[in-house]
């Protein structure tokens, strides 16, 4: 299935102008967030995860999935560029405990520039901003998902922090250079066949809502409005397949993964 501008734009919900300015890319971020998952669902389903994009469109606009970041955020710089978007792909490296960063092409981030400025915008990383965030070093930027800033970290590398209770913690780190897709295949057979990749311990689904989240993590369903977080425990492939059509609207026709209820 060929990219198709039109049909990704309804499975994200978006109708309206589309001139390539800021208020449109705010549109599209939040509209790709609040309608597409980020889930790794394949990974625990033997289904090799390819850096196609036609094959990545037909997964997540014709069979209405979600995906992970390769996936996620290399549709959306397709979708960039299709509206005239000056955009490019970049290699971010992600916080670890204490103060280390994954390798290289850990992370898919896309930085466009509009009118001269450049915006970091990342539809794939799970509870993170909705709108861009300026590439303005020191200035604490308010977003619906919490207050962010942007400084130097080791003199070439962007550094995006969360700010909680007047604490930074790192999300990321990037080095504001253009990519090729091709880059970052290697990460992206390391996270669906490593056992040491935080993708390979269990299956997640998520997405945000207005006011929360609905996830689905391991045999865990959890739902979080404003300040209220409930949860239930999945018995059974039943059970997973009932939460994932009613709260996402995903159907799977797949055998069911090895040791996914065992305790």
């Amino acid at each position: 299935m060929k990219f198709t501008r039109e049909k990704y734009l309804d499975r994200i919900k978006y109708s309206g102008e589309l001139k390539p300015n800021l208020s449109l890319l705010k549109k599209l971020q939040k509209n790709h967030l609040l309608n597409i998952p980020f889930e790794n669902l394949d990974i625990h389903y033997q289904t090799p995860i390819e850096l196609n994009i036609d094959r990545i469109f037909e997964k997540i606009v014709q069979n209405n999935r979600g995906g992970f970041c390769y996936e996620l955020n290399g549709l959306f710089y397709e979708l960039l560029l299709s509206l005239g978007f000056k955009a490019k792909r970049v290699s971010a490296r992600v916080y670890e405990k204490g103060t280390k960063y994954s390798p290289e092409f850990d992370h898919f981030a896309i930085v466009v520039e509009i009118e001269n400025i450049e915006y970091l915008t990342d539809v794939g990383f799970g509870e993170f901003i909705f709108e861009p965030l300026e590439l303005q070093f020191g200035k604490i930027q308010k977003d619906p998902r919490g207050s962010y800033v942007v400084d130097k970290y080791e003199g070439e590398y962007f550094r995006i922090s969360k700010i909680e209770d007047g604490k930074s913690t790192p999300e990321y780190i990037f080095k504001n250079v253009e990519c090729e897709l091709r880059e970052y295949a290697e990460r992206c057979r390391y996270h669906q066949s490593n056992p040491n990749s935080h993708f390979m311990k269990k299956r997640l689904i998520s997405l945000p809502t207005e006011n929360g989240r609905i996830t689905i993590s391991g045999n865990t369903l959890k739902i979080k409005e404003e300040t209220k977080v409930t949860e239930k425990e999945l018995k059974n492939e039943t059970d997973f397949e009932k939460e994932l059509w009613e709260k996402f609207q995903i159907s799977l026709k797949k055998p069911v993964a090895n040791n996914l209820y065992t305790k």
